[in-house]
């Protein structure tokens, strides 16, 4: 790692007010979630974008219900890292902090996270696709393939976007919301290539902010990155946070 970078970038977050992250899949991957492109067993047989669609649901409900508690029960075994608890406490260390995720899995708010923009939805929620119900359900396995509406005794589906499907406007407008009011933007553990969420560092660039990349491998991104840290999130992040208040210290004693 760059320790110059690094601890400039402590020099630029000491008296940054307003921080936005938005994560992606590698930061899970270090948590040890793998990704349903590497599905093994069962699901070798069929391709994600065969299961996880509004048509694949309306053919064969059980089987897409069945591969979901699949997947739920791997990220049941799963636990936040340091980068997931590092975001964490920047919550409460920022005046304005906003957390954005592609990810469906919840270790956010397992850390600690509260209220985390969830741009793709939660594989620890179901819908109800007729009353428009969202409830929590962390059964696993579940007790029911597929799950019923306790209310009106349709089928529920996983609260999560699919191919096909358009993200929920109001979340989307938020997370551009954020980004473009944001003084610092980290992109972490994504490749910043699958859009809209891929619009989201462009926003925050073009409204003047600083954009931190954390990714071991390059990405469209590093070109215009101000800042680019190539290893772990869980080790990056966790580093940085103790340079910051090791900053933050300094800060106090001079200001006594």
């Amino acid at each position: 790692m760059n320790e110059d970078a690094l601890d400039e970038l402590a020099g630029v977050l000491v008296s940054a007010t307003r921080v936005a992250v938005l994560t992606g899949a590698g930061i899970s991957a270090e948590s040890g979630i793998p990704t349903f492109r590497g599905a093994q067993g069962l699901w070798k047989r069929f391709r994600a974008e065969e299961l996880a669609t509004p048509e694949a649901f309306d053919r064969d409900p059980r089987l897409v219900w069945e591969w979901y508690d699949w997947r739920r029960r791997l990220i049941a075994e799963a636990v936040p890292n340091e980068g997931h608890k590092t975001l964490a406490v920047w919550q409460k260390a920022f005046p304005s902090f906003s957390l954005i995720t592609q990810n469906i899995d919840g270790l956010h708010g397992l850390a600690g996270s509260a209220d985390p923009i969830e741009l793709h939805g939660n594989i620890w929620k179901t819908r109800c696709p007729f009353e428009g119900t969202v409830r929590e359900n962390r059964e696993v396995p579940l007790s029911e393939l597929p799950p019923r509406c306790p209310d009106c005794g349709r089928l529920l589906r996983p609260h999560v976007v699919w191919f096909g499907e358009s993200l929920d406007s109001r979340i989307l407008d938020e997370a551009f919301r954020r980004c473009s009011s944001c003084q610092v933007l980290f992109v972490v553990g994504t490749s910043a290539v699958v859009h809209p969420a891929a619009a989201l560092p462009q926003a925050a660039a073009e409204a003047g902010a600083v954009i931190v990349e954390v990714n071991p491998e390059p990405t469209p991104l590093s070109r215009t990155a101000d800042f680019c840290f190539r290893e772990p999130s869980g080790r990056m992040l966790s580093r940085l946070d103790r340079r910051l208040e090791a900053r933050r210290r300094s800060s106090a004693r001079r200001t006594r």
